[in-house]
């Protein structure tokens, strides 16, 4: 990979279980969690009885890095000096076509090394995980330590000692419950100190495997329950799951590295090499900040974290943006997904005809919390035309309505409202809520006409084809009046209807090209394109004229209205070139300055799912 990750994943499970490196070289800094805060593993080898840092800070020399390279599911160094290459992969097991191993809380470190010199040399490395991946701040709370053998494998193990599970919920928030394990066949693992120590001894050309494992005992409180991790349906102890992890290793590393390969040529082939490296960056951090969990029924959840934002849980328009992932790749966790979303708009909690726009804050699931349930401060137009949308997606590539069937009467109600208010919405927020609320608002018109669009496609999937054109009409009338009101002199359309000459991004008109519906002209679409060029800053086009800040996915939203490959390459190479030189060295940014590419918040989030839409073109 040529791009210069501004963040390097290592270990991405979930929300509270990952570790990165904000450095270009392993050894240049502390490893953190997502938040930034410590999370603190690193590694020593040492070769004829000289040792070497290639991992975390500390007070020797380094083993000198080479290469680093980031494909969807791998992180791999390669260190050296005069005597051997160290090779170090990490690998977390993010495969959407199998939701248990998707779930299973174990992740992969391999270690090995072969000889330069053409000598034998005598080489061994020590991996040390201290307090900090089981507690919020490392001292909050006393640590217990425990050696185990399970089988052949030797296990250290630490958890704090009060176990007080899913005690609260935030943002800036680690994890102060169940227990981390350090695992490993070739070595033995010892407590020392406020860590946990594992020391292998490695064999020429041959890798040494360590398993990083989490049990957090129970995920999430989800209406008033405390839930399940999915893994867990399958009835194993959590000895057992290591074991598995070790069983399965050679196995899901070679479906991995094929995976990870085809997803990037696939992207390479429809968006270009620097299309290729921004998903492969992405991939884990838009699955891995989700939990994969099922409720009381057995029913899957996926519920996402809305990370350094304000850390709301299932929120509905941190889905959308983050659905392209999951619709490419397995419908059932975009599904995972809205089943939250649907269940507490059905209940006597929620009072309003529009949808809610979260369940909670994580991990705690027990309703909105965003805005405290302050009417000014909803989002009832975004909602409606996320949740349609979403279910209209659904049904289009399942081919079958029989998710969106379970929810008709809440979905009609919401389409009845798109038809009320979505023409010309009213001074409210949507999904861009961090620019303000604003009147008249002619992107949120057109996620309004989209969620008519969609419904009429659930309703034409299940067989009622008269009503279904009925809907159709009305979002054509709808396309058809926003097309005059919207207009611009110059051929764009403008930010609000009371705006004459005004730019924003139009991002929402892009299921027009996904479903091939032709609501509106090509020529709009095509003129509101061309008109782009006129406003994009050295890395990035703007979100709208009210600051030069951007959104990543949305631009990549924007970006597929090219009608050449050649002009998507050109309009998404200043996203790769912002992450590339971006001075904000946190996982992925999706909300960044387009004239320094210098974050403005949020990281980490499960929108850059977002960037695979391009994916879903054909």
């Amino acid at each position: 990979m040529k791009l210069r990750a501004p963040s390097v994943p290592l270990i991405t499970v979930d929300p509270y279980f990952s570790v990165w490196s904000a450095a270009d070289r392993l050894y240049e800094k502390n490893t953190v969690h997502w938040t930034g805060k410590e999370n603190n593993i690193s590694a020593v080898v040492t070769v004829d009885s000289e040792s070497f840092s290639f991992m975390g800070k500390n007070d020797l020399p380094v083993i000198n890095q080479t290469s680093l390279d980031i494909s969807a599911m791998f992180t791999d160094y390669r260190f050296a000096n005069e005597k051997i290459e160290l090779s170090v992969s990490f690998f977390s097991t993010l495969f959407t076509d199998d939701l248990y191993i998707l779930s299973r809380p174990a992740s992969y470190m391999s270690v090995g090394y072969r000889s330069l010199d053409g000598k034998k040399h005598d080489v061994s490395v020590r991996i040390t995980v201290d307090e900090t991946l089981c507690t919020n701040e490392k001292g909050d709370l006393p640590i217990e330590y425990y050696e185990e053998k399970i089988g052949d494998i030797n296990v250290g193990r630490m958890g704090t000692k009060t176990q007080n599970i899913l005690n609260r919920s935030g943002d800036d928030l680690r994890i102060d419950w169940g227990y981390f394990y350090l695992c490993t066949k070739d070595g033995s693992v010892k407590k020392e100190e406020d860590s946990l120590n594992a020391d292998i001894a490695l064999s020429e050309n041959e890798s040494s495997l360590i398993v990083f494992a989490y049990d957090d005992i129970k995920s999430l409180i989800y209406f008033e329950k405390q839930v399940d991790a999915y893994f867990r349906t399958a009835g194993k102890t959590f000895e057992k799951v290591i074991e598995e992890a070790f069983c399965d290793y050679a196995s899901l590393c070679e479906k991995g590295r094929s995976f990870s390969a085809q997803l990037y040529n696939e992207a390479s082939e429809k968006g270009g090499e620097k299309y290729a490296e921004l998903l492969s960056l992405a991939y884990r951090q838009a699955i891995a900040a989700h939990k994969l969990a099922v409720d009381e029924n057995g029913n899957v959840l996926f519920v996402s974290k809305e990370c350094f934002s304000n850390g709301c849980a299932a929120t509905v328009d941190v889905t959308y943006p983050s659905s392209p992932l999951f619709l490419k790749y397995n419908t059932e966790l975009l599904k995972g997904m809205l089943r939250p979303i649907f269940r507490y708009a059905e209940s006597d909690a929620w009072e309003y005809d529009f949808a809610p726009h979260d369940v909670g804050q994580y991990p705690i699931l027990n309703g909105q919390v965003y805005a405290e349930n302050r009417l000014e401060y909803q989002m009832p137009v975004e909602e409606c035309g996320n949740m349609l949308i979403l279910c209209a997606a659904i049904t289009e590539k399942d081919g079958n309505c029989d998710f969106a069937k379970q929810y008709m009467d809440t979905l009609t109600t919401w389409c009845d409202y798109l038809i009320r208010y979505g023409e010309d919405p009213g001074n409210q927020l949507c999904t861009d809520d961090f620019a303000g609320h604003l009147a008249h608002n002619c992107n949120l018109s057109l996620k309004a006409i989209f969620g008519i669009v969609g419904y009429s496609k659930i309703l034409k999937a299940d067989g009622k084809e008269a009503e279904a054109e009925k809907y159709l009409q009305i979002a054509k009338d709808m396309a058809q009046s926003w097309t005059v009101r919207a207009a611009n002199s110059d051929g764009s359309f403008r930010l609000s209807f009371d705006r004459p000459e005004s730019f924003s991004m139009k991002y929402n008109i892009i299921w027009d090209k996904v479903w091939k519906t032709d609501i509106f002209s090509p020529s709009v679409i095509n003129s509101e394109f061309a008109s782009y060029r006129r406003h994009i800053n050295p890395f990035g086009l703007p979100l709208d004229e009210r600051s030069d800040y951007t959104k990543s996915d949305w631009l990549v939203w924007c970006a597929c209205m090219a009608y050449t490959k050649a002009e998507f390459e050109e309009f998404v190479e200043p996203l790769w070139k912002s992450y590339h030189y971006t001075s904000s060295r946190v996982p992925m940014t999706d909300w960044y300055f387009t004239s320094t590419s210098i974050q403005r918040g949020f990281q980490n989030r499960t929108v850059q799912g977002g960037l695979f839409i391009k994916l879903l073109m054909d």
